[in-house]
């Protein structure tokens, strides 16, 4: 393997797959200058290391060039999410900083903050978020305040209009939120399927800028609580409007953050294969060779017209679709470490849209 990369290799941006001897591949990488990149896997130290243990398991290795290293970022990503090879770890999102909130599937929908986003589920996810400590205080705050369960995904709902169909369990311990007021309990029959869901719905209009979900309610709790002189309940409920605020505003900034991420993106390539990318709400949505004629980039700004055209005036939401988050995340975070790349592509956006 060695001897093919050196006598075929060259330093140029690309993608490369390690393949097992029954054809699996088991590894996908990208480099700038794939060449050396692979020939670095032959010089590990030790045994234990990734790359030597990618090898002992790798019976070939083969590569694609692309033209830019943007390229090879976004056909890496697009290879790993369709091949899944088990030695690619995580998506290459860095899992230790970014947090989502999620809205699951099911009868009884709950929110939960994930550190990332599966496709294999029906949830529905807003993100991504700097600091999923902060954010699980605050939505703890939230689901108290909607009264939304926060037990385990498995747990069997019963809810009150099914009472007909389904003997209402016994309550226990695990019920205990319900039992504060915490939570409607729709495991044991505390409310109707419908009331639940007009409570998920207020807590997706709160993250979606639609209103102000339980705030209002809480700062009136809050108001009565001090004009009867119990400070002590007043200051607890100052802190959970607090809370529910700077999440609010995470939603507003968020929200501004993925539309910012809408513009045309030309990258140059190598050998004059120069690309643009329609990129909305961080997701590339088209891919054009650059145009050269006159002919090309009328065809361009009538793409591009077609990709950004706005569908309704109504605040953009900040939902991401689960397949969308991965790419979401590599685009931000090539332009958060590339800022110059931000702004050459909203300088070209402006001249194509003249």
């Amino acid at each position: 393997m060695r001897e093919v990369v050196r006598a075929g290799a060259r330093d140029r941006p690309g993608v490369y797959r390690m393949v097992a001897a029954g054809g699996e591949v088991i590894y996908v990488g990208k480099s700038k200058r794939i060449r050396s990149r692979l020939l670095s896997y032959f010089r590990c130290a030790y045994p234990e290391e990734k790359g030597a243990r990618i090898l002992r398991e790798a019976d070939a290795i083969d590569w694609e060039y692309e033209p830019s290293e943007f390229a090879a970022l976004l056909r890496e990503l697009r290879l790993i999410k369709r091949l899944r090879p088990r030695f690619n770890v995580a998506m290459k999102r860095d899992a230790h900083h970014y947090a989502f909130i999620k809205i699951t599937g099911g009868p009884a929908p709950k929110l939960v903050v994930v550190r990332a986003a599966g496709s294999d589920d029906g949830g529905v996810y807003y993100g991504p978020f700097v600091g999923a400590w902060r954010l699980a205080e605050a939505l703890r705050e939230l689901n108290d305040a909607l009264g939304l369960r926060d037990c385990a995904q498995r747990v069997t709902m019963h809810f009150s209009d099914q009472a007909d169909l389904f003997a209402p369990p016994e309550r226990t311990p695990g019920c205990i939120r319900h039992e504060i007021h915490k939570c409607l309990g729709p495991c044991i029959g505390g409310c109707s399927e419908r009331q639940y869901a007009a409570r998920v719905a207020l807590a997706r209009g709160f993250f979606e800028g639609a209103d102000d979900g339980p705030i209002p309610t809480l700062t009136a709790q809050m108001r009565a609580a001090s004009a009867q002189l119990e400070f002590e309940r007043a200051a607890a409920i100052r802190d959970k409007v607090h809370r529910l605020e700077v999440l609010r505003e995470q939603f507003a900034r968020l929200r501004f953050a993925i539309e910012s991420l809408s513009f045309v993106y030309p990258v140059p390539g190598i050998d004059g294969d120069d690309r643009v990318y329609l990129i909305r709400r961080g997701c590339v949505r088209e891919e054009q060779a650059a145009p050269r004629t006159v002919a090309d980039r009328e065809r361009l700004r009538a793409l591009a017209a077609a990709t950004f055209e706005p569908v309704t005036r109504r605040p953009a939401p900040v939902t991401v679709p689960a397949h969308e988050v991965d790419e979401l995340m590599l685009v931000s975070t090539w332009f958060r470490q590339h800022p110059d790349e931000l702004d050459r592509a909203r300088a070209c956006g402006l001249a194509i849209a003249s």
